[in-house]
C-alpha cells in the first residue's frame, strides 16, 4: 500500500507551545495519529506525518496547523483536544479498505493492572475502530470480548480526561424468565441486567474506585427507557445487549449522542428476548446505518471467543443447527417468486 507522507514548520518554534501541543509524554500527538488515522514524527518545530490515504495526510497538517495556532495563549488539555478533533476525524477517516490484506493500527489501552490488547484480527479491528469512530457496533456471540473491550477502551479515556463520564445503559428485558418485581431504588433494580460491565469495571478500576465513581455520578447507570430527551456531551456510551431493543429505541438512544463523545453499542443476534413480532433495533440499525460515515461495525464470530474452547464449539454448533433450520423453513415456506417459476405475476 502507497504511503504519503507531508514535511512542514510550525512557526514560531516555541518550545513551550509545542509542549504543550505534544502533551504528556505525546498524548496528544498519539490522539491525534488514532483518531486521523496517521503517524506524526517531529523534531523540535519539524513536523512529518505520514498515512496510507493522502487526504487524511492533509487534514492532520492543516490540523496541527491549526492548533498550534489556537493554543498561543492556552494550555491544551486532553479533553479540549477530543471536542476538537470530534469536529473533524469523521471527515478524516476513511472507510478501511475492502481487502483482506487491511491491517488495522494496533490499539494497546491502558488501565489500573496493565495493558490489554486485541487478541486476533477481530478484536484488534474492533478497538481501532472504537479509537477512531464516534459510534460503533460490536456484535458477535457470547464471549468475545465485545463489552469487556468497549469497558477497557471507555476507562481509558475517562483516565486520560478525554470524557468526564462512563453511562452505562441496557434494555430491562428478561432473556426468557419472569423475575418478577425487583426492590429497591432505580440503580438496585437495574444492577442485575449490568452485572457484566459492573465485572469489566471491577477489574480494571477495583470495586472501591467504582463505588466512589457511582456516588459522584462520574459512572452513571441509565436504563434504556430513560434516556429519551437527554443530549451526552463528553461521555463514553456503552449500550450492551442491544439485540433487545426496538427500533424506536435504537433511534432514540443513537441521537442523544452530543459533541465529545463515543457511544459503544453490543450485541449478539442470536440471542434475541423480544416478543417474536417485533423487530430488534439491533438488526435494524445494521440495515440502515451500515453504509454510513463514522460509524463502524465489527462482526465477531465463533472463532474470537477468548473464553473457555469448548464456548467456541457450542457456539459453532448453534449456528449450524440455526443454518438448518432457516434451509428447512425456506423450503417450506417457498416465496410467492419461486412458485411463479421466477418470472414475477
Amino acid at each position: 500500500m502507497t504511503q504519503h507522507q507531508t514535511d512542514f514548520t510550525l512557526d514560531p518554534a516555541d518550545t513551550e507551545r509545542l509542549a504543550n501541543l505534544a502533551g504528556p509524554f505525546d498524548a496528544h500527538l498519539r490522539q491525534i495519529e488514532m483518531r486521523l488515522g496517521v503517524e506524526i514524527a517531529n523534531r523540535a518545530n519539524v513536523f512529518s506525518v505520514r498515512g496510507d490515504d493522502k487526504t487524511s495526510v492533509a487534514k492532520a497538517e492543516s490540523f496541527l496547523r491549526d492548533l498550534y495556532a489556537d493554543i498561543e495563549n492556552e494550555t491544551l488539555d486532553a479533553q479540549g483536544l477530543n471536542v476538537r478533533l470530534a469536529t473533524v476525524a469523521h471527515e478524516a477517516t476513511e472507510r478501511p479498505p475492502a481487502t483482506s490484506d487491511y491491517v488495522p493500527q494496533d490499539v494497546t489501552v491502558r488501565v489500573k493492572k496493565g495493558s490489554i490488547r486485541g487478541r486476533g484480527d477481530n478484536q484488534k479491528k474492533y478497538l481501532h475502530a472504537i479509537a477512531t469512530h464516534d459510534i460503533n457496533f460490536g456484535i458477535g456471540p457470547a464471549g468475545t470480548g465485545k463489552t469487556f473491550l468497549g469497558v477497557a477502551m471507555a476507562v481509558e479515556a475517562l483516565n486520560e480526561s478525554r470524557v468526564q463520564r462512563i453511562i452505562l445503559v441496557r434494555p430491562a428485558v428478561e432473556a426468557g424468565e419472569k423475575l418478577g418485581f425487583l426492590p429497591g431504588d432505580l440503580t438496585q433494580k437495574v444492577d442485575p441486567y449490568l452485572r457484566p460491565l459492573y465485572d469489566a469495571l471491577y477489574e480494571m478500576l477495583g470495586a472501591e474506585k467504582v463505588v466512589k465513581l457511582l456516588e459522584k455520578s462520574v459512572i452513571e447507570i441509565a436504563p434504556l427507557a430513560y434516556m429519551r430527551g437527554r443530549t451526552l456531551n463528553d461521555a463514553f456510551v456503552i449500550l450492551d445487549e442491544a439485540q433487545n431493543t426496538t427500533i424506536e429505541q435504537m433511534k432514540m438512544f443513537l441521537t442523544r449522542l452530543g459533541f465529545g463523545s463515543t457511544a459503544v453499542i453490543t450485541g449478539d443476534m442470536t440471542q434475541i428476548d423480544l416478543p417474536k413480532q417485533v423487530k430488534s433495533g439491533l438488526k435494524d440499525a445494521i440495515e440502515v446505518l451500515r453504509d454510513v460515515d463514522g460509524v463502524s461495525f465489527t462482526f465477531f464470530q465463533a472463532k474470537d471467543v477468548v473464553r473457555h474452547p469448548l464456548v467456541a464449539r457450542i457456539v459453532t454448533a448453534y449456528d449450524k443447527r440455526d443454518a438448518r433450520v432457516e434451509v428447512e423453513n425456506a423450503r417450506r415456506n417457498p416465496s410467492p417468486m419461486d412458485d411463479a417459476g421466477g418470472q414475477g405475476f
